[in-house]
């Protein structure tokens, strides 16, 4: 079985489309069908950024419905979900805040789908549909981080397949808590707190206090904080080279292959570590690619870079859902 593991669509329903034609999926008039001994696999993020989300959802949910696709949570999914959602605690305020941030985030997915209609209550439904993570025999699949600590904190607030509940949304969506943190570390990946008096400056225009950590690393708290990091390369020339990586409390509790998204890579596609594999190139801005790694699950190691196919999007397509 070969399992295309598709990156981070975020609204582009023509990437999308073109990266399964090169694929050799076809369409057959309800959804795209995989060539013999493939199964798409859609590693979160489906929302928001492009402009084409009610196209991108009806294709990947379609094929879901289908049973030919498999699909894991992304943190806009989830956002999705707590923005929509009245806080009980306090029925003025949602569980993600309505702030101008927030708002332009999640902006074109409303755009599509207006807040409160029928459409939106709809698709709400469905996000709930989809697990916070996969494991076959084979293979892990997460959005961010497969952090099983943290999994293990949330499994209370999910159903037997993973998926989120209601009840679950609200207990994770409340901070600072236990099940606020796992769910962070699950669908957003594992943080450090930068030197003290230093922040940084996120493309939302958000300032920050901590950073991402490349987590797929070995001995995280024996290098430094410069190596360890995940931001942009501005952001980073602001690390002091000596600030080591101290008291990172993560390690990757799994010997199989971990696949995520999430971290707008750019550059040639290749596998971060021997064992974890990111899919999202950035296909959300025009310089992005949409891409997809192709598992084999007869021949599961090594990860290989020749694995890896991108839709340039200079290659048109005539297939259309």
């Amino acid at each position: 079985m070969i399992i295309d593991i598709i990156g981070d669509i975020h609204g582009y329903a023509d990437k999308l489309v073109g990266l399964l034609t090169q694929l050799g999926y076809r369409h057959n008039g309800q959804y795209f069908v995989p060539p013999i001994g493939h199964r798409a696999l859609f590693i979160g993020d489906l929302i928001d950024r492009g402009p084409q989300q009610l196209a991108t959802l009806e294709i990947v949910f379609a094929m879901l419905d289908a049973d030919v696709a498999d699909a894991v949570m992304g943190n806009h999914e989830y956002n999705a979900l707590a923005f929509a959602t009245l806080d009980p605690n306090d029925s003025t305020q949602y569980l993600r805040s309505h702030s101008d941030v927030h708002k332009r985030q999640h902006e074109a997915f409303l755009a599509e789908v207006p807040f409160g209609s029928d459409k939106h209550q709809y698709w709400l439904q469905r996000f709930y549909e989809i697990p916070l993570w996969l494991e076959s025999d084979d293979a892990c699949f997460v959005h961010a981080c497969w952090d099983v600590d943290s999994m293990a904190i949330l499994q209370p607030f999910l159903t037997e397949d993973n998926c989120l509940t209601p009840q679950g949304l609200i207990a994770t969506a409340s901070e600072p808590s236990v099940p606020f943190d796992a769910l962070e570390r699950v669908l957003k990946g594992v943080e450090t707190p930068l030197p003290e008096g230093m922040a940084m400056v996120d493309k939302e225009g958000t300032r920050r206090t901590r950073v991402r950590v490349r987590w797929w690393l070995d001995e995280l708290n024996t290098r430094t904080l410069y190596e360890v990091a995940r931001a942009p390369t501005s952001a980073l020339a602001q690390i002091p080279s000596d600030a080591l990586a101290e008291n990172i409390d993560f390690a990757i509790k799994t010997h199989k292959p971990v696949f995520v998204g999430h971290y707008w890579l750019t550059g040639t596609p290749e596998p971060l570590s021997h064992q974890v594999v990111c899919t999202d190139y950035s296909a959300a801005i025009d310089s992005g690619y949409l891409t997809c790694y192709q598992f084999d699950t007869e021949q599961p190691l090594p990860l290989k870079p020749s694995n890896f196919l991108q839709h340039r999007h200079d290659k048109p397509t005539d297939e259309n859902p």
